[in-house]
């Protein structure tokens, strides 16, 4: 697993098809398909676009070896927004998207940009913030109320402001209730969830994170607590997607199908299912496979 650069692979397979074109009487693919050339003893590596939950939460570390081994091949991870994930796989730059954004997952598909999404798992959104809790939010049931409470004591709110699954969470809530906040007290970071995580927690402020990110962060010292949970609006579903392989002659349509149908197969739902038990007596992230749900 490593961190790649796509724009300079899919600009080595334009050049590649565009060389094998012009030897082409018809300027055709060879294969008369349009699938992505393979160079021969060129190893495999498929590009993974994903939240930064899943990798600030630990849990990339723990899977995509696994896939390896499977697949015989090197997976990319660009951690990023689920916004951006989902811009990368318009653009044609990653494989397979690993996201938390439903509104724009469904967009994405509707679009034609993915060829096949499936349910992978969820957690939940939680609000943290100081243990002083200016705004006298601990306890409470409804997150827009929270907000609301949050708003009306100008209570310093750090915000993931990138367009990530979080952000879109956030800003539902806000909607929810009917507030639109510009003031001094809310603060756009434009970054990701741990950052966010160590700002919230530096300036003793509040801000809305997944669990698992918050969890996983815990062990590192953070001091901001959990203070409301459990609204049916914190709910925090996963989905994996198959990039249209229209997109790009370089994009692996085989192993990004591989890799959704071993990420949602029961093994791997079950190692997810058990990521975080033993560190902290929950699993950060609940199975929610069609096959997990059905064996």
């Amino acid at each position: 697993m490593k961190i790649t650069n796509r724009n300079t692979i899919v600009m080595l397979a334009l050049a590649l098809v565009l060389f094998v074109g012009a030897c082409s009487p018809t300027g055709a693919s060879p294969t008369g398909t349009g699938a992505p050339i393979e160079v021969a003893g060129a190893s495999q590596e498929m590009i993974l676009a994903t939240t930064t939950s899943t990798e600030d939460s630990g849990l990339l570390d723990v899977i995509l070896p696994e896939f390896e081994k499977v697949c015989g091949c090197t997976v990319g991870v660009v951690a990023v927004g689920s916004g951006q994930a989902l811009q990368m796989g318009v653009d044609g730059n990653a494989d397979v998207l690993l996201v938390h954004s439903p509104a724009g997952e469904k967009t994405f598909m509707d679009n034609g940009d993915g060829v096949r999404r499936e349910d992978v798992m969820y957690n939940d959104f939680v609000i943290l913030g100081p243990e002083s809790d200016p705004a006298g939010i601990s306890g409470m049931t409804s997150a827009a109320d929270a907000f609301e409470m949050i708003s009306a004591s100008e209570s310093t709110f750090i915000s993931r402001g990138d367009d990530s699954g979080t952000h879109v969470k956030e800003k539902s809530i806000w909607q929810a209730a009917e507030i639109e906040p510009t003031e001094d007290w809310y603060i756009a970071s434009g970054q990701g969830m741990g950052e966010v995580l160590t700002m919230a927690d530096e300036l003793e402020a509040y801000t809305l994170s997944d669990r698992a990110t918050y969890l996983a962060r815990t062990k590192e010292g953070l001091k901001i607590k959990v203070l409301v949970e459990g609204d049916p609006i914190l709910f925090n579903p996963y989905g994996v997607i198959a990039v249209n392989p229209a997109k790009s002659p370089n994009i692996k349509a085989d192993l990004a199908n591989q890799f959704i149908d071993w990420l949602i197969s029961v093994p791997t739902q079950q190692l997810i299912s058990e990521f975080g038990v033993a560190e902290f007596g929950q699993s950060l992230f609940i199975p929610d496979s069609n096959p997990w749900k059905n064996k």
